[in-house]
Order: structure tokens, then C-alpha cells, then sequence
């Protein structure tokens, strides 16, 4: 019997949420509202979400 295929382990899904944010955030040039609206958030609910992963200086593409 072959040995049982490898599960892969998923991540939080807070690190989920968070690399969406960072690519977006990349993808949009640093453009926070554009990433908000790529997102399908609001401006405020980005803001606060980069409050609470700390991403805040040196994003990417800004």
C-alpha cells in the first residue's frame, strides 16, 4: 500500500488576508484606495487592517 499523499498544512487565515493586502497593495503601486477597491473594501477597513498586521512604512510599491 502506497504510503498516504502529503497534507499540506494551511495557513491562519490571517496570513492569508494579510499576503492578499501586501499583493494588492504591490498590484495598485502603493495606491491604498485602489487597493481597498480592488480588495472590495472600505479605505477605513484597509487602513485598520494594516493597523493590525503593522504593515505600515516601506509597503511595497509605494
Amino acid at each position: 500500500m502506497p504510503p498516504p499523499a502529503a497534507v499540506a498544512v494551511p495557513l491562519p487565515l490571517s496570513e492569508i488576508e494579510k499576503k492578499a493586502i501586501l499583493d494588492t497593495l504591490v498590484a495598485s503601486q502603493g495606491n491604498r484606495t485602489k487597493a481597498a477597491e480592488l480588495l472590495g473594501i472600505s479605505i477605513r477597513t484597509l487602513r485598520n487592517k494594516l493597523n493590525e498586521y503593522r504593515i505600515e512604512e516601506g509597503v511595497p510599491g509605494e
